[in-house]
């Protein structure tokens, strides 16, 4: 592959999943200091060469500014326990000259952070990351060396030993950022990481370890990646595989690593012929979940009817079985579009339970909540064991835009929600959000920090998700209290600019 091709291929099999969302024109840096609220931003006008382009438009347009916001105005009150920064990513893009000939998945990335301290909203900031090619758009020099992979990663945000990292998959390395969002250096867990890397990590608290999957389109494997609590890549599991197939994300058990070998496969020929986004839908793959024990051993593999795979809510081991809690869209799906510029999908996502019953060889799959909804998340603390409650978001925007790249009608009917699944009972609660509110991922922190009193009930805190305000134009940070979650927010922070729709964020909690 000549290198425009590869990074091309490296850009494409970002994130197709998850919403990450795309950039008209702009590229001007501005800085915006000051205390409270400035007033709202005008609305852009997408340039004509936009036009039936649902990913560039509403809550997806980027933004164009670089801000700095002190002292934000508070509607109800901060938890005084909350002392951190709540962090979240997405596309977007910087400099685009032609959106038609780009895909809403390659934005350079940037992220949004709220820093929370004793009951007060000290500031906001939002910052693209430093990749080579931003740095030069923004005429700076680039920090440290120009890694060989080198994109400005837009997927996840992630705590991770004292650091931040700011995540990609399938090539780029992290790079690592400081508390207040600026761009430190590419990051190789200690010089231990060699190849690709994946943007949706499971960290075992209990063992302290940082697990990934990451996969390459020359690859004829995918690789499960150990991290020891010494900061260094331990251990690397090579998984022959097919195809090439796209692997966002996995699960994590006490036992086992879950792998979703499924229908989305690199298209060589349409790489050369210098294709955005070269995966495509592949009837001839076949889908199927494999079981990796975590202690080592052989991968089992178990055969099911194709589906989409987006993300994995989280998953546990139950006697003979591992129980997997995601998020699918029917088959077949279309991570590169049909001619649009995002994903095609033929129907909303959904939230299931895989069971692979691994005594009898078979996997169980079973609707949990056939609402429209993405971005599952859980208590962080039982990742990879047994969790009662989870968290996802309903973007009507979102929904829309997938069918709409398809040209099927959409649902006007579709609206803006949280969802609080209670999985023991087998009921959910809804946080309802007003039209024009786009609603992104929900991230659960704590009540009293990472380390709760013994007898903490599992939802003792608070839930955390950004909210475009359509009166404003501008987007607050919700704060919701999860055992009183249909109750009005503990907090709605007030921001001074828009936050896209984008894709996944953490709780950076203070030491």
């Amino acid at each position: 592959m000549n290198d425009h091709t590869r990074r091309n291929v490296l850009r494409g099999a970002a994130a197709a999943a998850a919403g990450g969302f795309l950039a008209t024109r702009g590229g001007a840096v501005a800085a915006a200091t000051g205390r409270g609220t400035p007033p709202a931003p005008k609305p852009r006008t997408p340039a004509p060469s936009a036009a039936g382009l649902p990913f560039l438009h509403g809550a997806f347009a980027p933004v164009t500014e670089e801000l700095t916001a002190f002292d934000l105005p508070v509607t109800g009150r901060v938890p005084r326990s909350l002392n951190g920064r709540y962090l979240r990513t997405g596309p977007n893009v910087l400099g685009l000259e032609d959106p038609r000939a780009h895909h809403w998945m390659l934005g350079d990335g940037m992220v949004h952070g709220v820093r929370l301290r004793n009951g007060r909203a000290e500031w906001y900031r939002n910052r693209w990351v430093r990749s080579a090619a931003v740095s030069g758009k923004l005429g700076e020099p680039h920090p440290g060396p120009v890694p060989e992979d080198d994109f400005a990663c837009n997927t996840h945000v992630i705590p991770y030993k004292g650091r931040i990292l700011a995540l990609q998959e399938s090539g780029p390395q992290p790079y690592e950022l400081d508390g207040e969002l600026n761009t430190l250096r590419p990051y190789d867990f200690r010089s231990t990481l060699s190849g690709a890397f994946t943007a949706h990590t499971k960290y075992d608290a209990h063992a302290d370890e940082l697990h990934a999957v990451a996969y390459y389109p020359t690859w004829d494997h995918v690789r499960h990646l150990v991290v020891d609590r010494t900061g260094r890549v331990a251990r690397t599991t090579r998984i022959p595989v097919a195809d090439s197939p796209m692997m966002h994300d996995f699960a994590l058990t006490e036992r086992h690593v879950v792998l979703f070998d499924l229908p989305v496969t690199f298209d060589a020929a349409a790489a050369e012929a210098g294709a955005t986004v070269p995966y495509v839908w592949n009837d001839r793959h076949p889908a199927r979940v494999g079981v990796l024990p975590r202690a080592g051993g052989s991968v089992r593999w178990f055969e099911m009817d194709p589906v989409f795979y987006s993300h994995t809510l989280n998953a546990y081991d139950h006697g003979d079985s591992v129980v997997v809690d995601v998020t699918t869209f029917p088959a077949p799906f279309f991570v590169a579009g049909k001619g649009s510029d995002g994903p095609t999908a033929l129907g909303t996502a959904s939230l299931d339970r895989w069971t692979v019953d691994l005594a009898h060889g078979r996997v169980r799959t079973r609707r949990l909540d056939d609402r429209p909804q993405e971005f599952p998340r859980v208590n962080e603390a039982l990742v990879s064991r047994r969790h009662r409650y989870g968290y996802t978001a309903a973007a009507a925007e979102m929904s829309t835009a997938y069918l709409t790249a398809d040209g099927v009608p959409p649902d006007r009917s579709f609206g803006n929600a949280l969802i609080k699944h209670d999985f023991l009972r087998g009921t959910s609660q809804l946080h309802r959000l007003p039209r024009g509110a786009a609603v992104g991922e929900a991230v659960f922190v704590p009540a009293h920090g990472p380390d709760p009193a013994p007898g903490a009930a599992e939802d003792d805190g608070y839930t955390l998700a950004y909210v475009h305000n359509p009166e404003r134009g501008a987007a607050d940070l919700l704060i919701l209290a999860a055992q009183d979650f249909t109750g009005r927010p503990v907090a709605r922070i007030h921001l001074p600019g828009r936050v896209p729709l984008g894709f996944h964020g953490s709780w950076v909690g203070d030491a």
